[in-house]
């Protein structure tokens, strides 16, 4: 049977899979046997399946789910990730969706436009129209849609809480249309009042900050070190925890430069009624 030095959880979706399952297995005290029996299925299939060579079934799915309540979302990301080599996330990001589907907490840096998270449908086409090849409307479509539905991490009972920092010229810098930045300021606003999200803003006045070096996420999981994410041309997952830590320092420093969460809130309608509401 494949022994764990075989399992490379960063290789693959299948690989990650694999590793989380074998996680829930050790940690409930169960065997290779005993979680086939359920299915069933023979002990040497559960560990291929555990070590990324073998696709789970259907069945497996639901077994596992079943039997490791904390796997919930196990058979919706094993369906999602079989479509992303040809879907509209790219492989360098994958790594990245599974934790940001596991975080209990997310540290957002942004000196440049709305985070992600928080993007409306208009705005996030707006910018994917400006760096696609292919601005098909059906190849905007999927990349919307795969955009927002990032945002099903706040619908979950337990939704990851959110502390998202941002430079006040993203409040400026037109994206589409101005009704377009008008309404993506508004809903940054909305969701904002929300008790798992706070939004707070550096006012340009600041001049110089932590900050500047550019964005970046940092994802904090139940057992497990944080993680960041430094965005770029293509975006790089960080696990080296000397990095993670600067990155956090560099947080919290640009935060203490910002302005309350109701005086951000403040501005951001400010800025969207006097510059974008025409």
């Amino acid at each position: 049977m494949p022994g764990k030095r075989d399992l490379d959880p960063g290789a693959s979706p299948l690989h990650f899979l694999g590793a989380e399952v074998r996680q829930a297995r050790e940690a409930a005290g169960m065997t290779l046997a005993e979680l086939g029996a359920g299915v069933p299925c023979d002990a040497s299939t559960v560990s291929k399946i555990e070590a990324g060579l073998l696709y789970p079934t259907e069945r497996f799915l639901t077994v596992c789910t079943q039997a490791f309540p904390d796997l919930g979302w196990l058979a919706r990301f094993y369906r999602d990730s079989r479509t992303w080599g040809d879907g509209p996330f790219p492989r360098w990001f994958e790594d990245w969706l599974n934790i940001e589907r596991k975080a209990t907490s997310l540290r957002i840096w942004q000196p440049i436009i709305i985070p992600g998270l928080l993007q409306t449908a208009d705005y996030a086409r707006a910018l994917f129209l400006a760096g696609q090849a292919d601005t098909s409307d059906d190849a905007l479509d999927a990349l919307v849609a795969a955009r927002l539905g990032r945002q099903g991490i706040f619908d979950r009972p337990d939704p990851p809480n959110l502390w998202v920092v941002l430079d006040e010229l993203v409040l400026h810098r037109l994206i589409g249309t101005p009704k377009t930045t008008y309404d993506q300021l508004v809903q940054v606003a909305d969701m904002s009042m929300r008790s798992y999200i706070c939004v707070q803003v550096v006012p340009a006045s600041t001049g110089a900050h932590a900050g500047l070096g550019g964005a970046f996420i940092i994802a904090s999981m139940d057992g497990r070190s944080d993680v960041m994410h430094a965005e770029g041309v293509e975006g790089t997952t960080i696990e080296r925890t000397a990095l993670v830590r600067k990155a956090a320092i560099a947080f919290d420093l640009v935060r203490s430069d910002a302005l309350a969460r109701n005086a951000s809130r403040d501005l951001i309608l400010k800025v969207a009624e006097e510059r974008w509401n025409t």
